[in-house]
């Protein structure tokens, strides 16, 4: 039997790091076991906010690779000012941005509609308008942010009349940092027009959490199944890692001035001062870029002796932290727009079997995913101002002491790689999308 041939059109492709290039790096590596040949288009030259050489192994060999060029206007913004055109770039924005970063915003927001890579929808419909008449494909896929990458899918399905699958790692105008692109109302609406557009074009929509299922079933009828991120059982280490000795407390990635745990870091204060034992054994891994309103937060609450900040490290590194840490930090923005996030680090969290200290908005998906599989506790930013939090991490340091802190996670396997391409596959080879295929 001929395998199904699907082309996915995604910006993220390694040398591409951070989160964003994950899940279609995995996919693409596991759909042939299911019966699903992939191809993958890419830019040829693109400004990628982080760069991780090393994901370059894990591409899968013989897999074909299409590349066509962009132009994006990073290289001029670093003009302006090269630290923020990057931090712009990996959608980090200050609390209270500077007067040249507020200009940026309203330029990034108003001018470049959907995103900053809008540039590459139309060459890029050319460009495979010509390769699709050459070459047979079973289905388009796109995965956004960013979100113009929808765009080249729109546009192809409307003029060849291929099935199309749209994948949102994230939301479009709820993600968090929408809010601060600083939208004239008129552009705000046309984000609005085109991500429903999106959503009433695509055959198939596919999204990475329960609550963003909920949020576009409000503005599409198209079917949409949930897929969320996982772990790849490849990247764990070959050998089990010695325990860090200290009480660590580690967060892996990007460290925002929203994410800030301020109570978080006041209860860590007040127990080094009240505990000399606990002052001498806590210590604080940030593995990331960290806003400096977290480092101030930290100086004030008198943390910073314990704080170890390593910058980017790159995804091997991570996954080796991840597993020598005695508490896994996990932060999200308390905004009812971050409920629907399921970071992926969350998942690779869950293979590291270490406790997991999650803090979210009331409401999120994280909390139930934490809970029901025994990986840790969640607590929403009402709970920071009672004693839950603070009697947890006292419990946790108890267990370190008497070297008993661990867990016994239940039911994570359903988060493995392998099988959420199985459950892609299912999705491809559906009669929702065989229905929409040329006869």
């Amino acid at each position: 039997m001929e395998p199904l041939k699907v082309l996915v059109i995604t910006y993220y492709w390694p040398p591409a790091g951070g989160p964003g290039v994950q899940r279609w790096l995995k996919f693409c590596t596991y759909l042939p076991e299911n019966g699903i040949e992939p191809t993958v288009y890419i830019p040829e030259n693109p400004t990628y906010p982080i760069v991780d050489e090393g994901l370059l192994q894990e591409v899968p060999k013989g897999i074909k690779v299409l590349k066509h060029p962009i132009w994006e206007p990073y290289g001029l913004g670093k003009r302006l000012g090269k630290k923020s055109t990057k931090t712009l770039s990996k959608g980090i924005i200050d609390e209270n941005p500077s007067l040249l970063k507020k200009l940026m915003l309203f330029i990034r927001g108003n001018f470049f509609i959907p995103d900053a890579r809008k540039a590459w929808v139309k060459p890029s419909v050319k460009y495979l308008k010509d390769h699709l008449k050459e070459q047979h494909y079973d289905i388009i896929i796109t995965t956004g942010p960013p979100h113009s990458v929808h765009l080249i899918g729109k546009q192809l399905k409307e003029a060849l009349n291929i099935p199309w699958l749209a994948d949102f790692r994230d939301p479009w105008t709820t993600i968090g940092y929408h809010k601060s692109l600083r939208l004239l109302p008129w552009n705000a609406k046309k984000h609005k027009h085109l991500e429903a557009t999106v959503l009433n074009t695509a055959d198939q929509i596919l999204v990475t959490s329960p609550s963003t299922k909920k949020e576009f079933e409000t503005l599409t009828k198209q079917p949409i199944a949930v897929i969320t991120n996982g772990y790849d059982t490849s990247n764990k280490p070959s050998k089990q890692l010695d325990l860090d000795r200290q009480f660590s407390i580690s967060h892996i990635g990007s460290l925002l001035a929203r994410r800030n745990p301020e109570s978080l870091w006041k209860l860590l204060g007040e127990f080094c001062k009240a505990d000399e034992a606990f002052k001498k054994d806590l210590k604080l891994v940030f593995a990331g870029v960290v806003a400096d309103e977290v480092k101030i937060s930290l100086t004030h609450h008198e943390l910073s002796e314990h704080a170890e900040f390593k910058g980017y490290v790159d995804h091997s590194e991570a996954i080796v932290l991840q597993h020598q840490s005695q508490l896994l930090l996990l932060l999200e923005i308390n905004a009812p727009e971050t409920r629907a996030i399921l970071p992926g680090k969350l998942f690779e969290y869950m293979m590291a079997r270490r406790p997991i200290l999650a803090i979210g908005p009331e409401g999120s998906d994280i909390k139930q995913l934490v809970e029901e599989s025994g990986s840790g506790a969640f607590f929403n930013y009402k709970q920071l101002h009672e004693d839950y939090l603070g009697a947890y991490i006292l419990n946790a340091y108890k267990s370190y002491k008497n070297k008993s802190l661990a867990l016994q996670n239940k039911s994570i396997e359903q988060f493995d790689r392998k099988v959420l391409t199985e459950q892609l596959a299912t999705v491809l080879k559906s009669e929702t999308l065989a229905r929409h295929r040329p006869s």
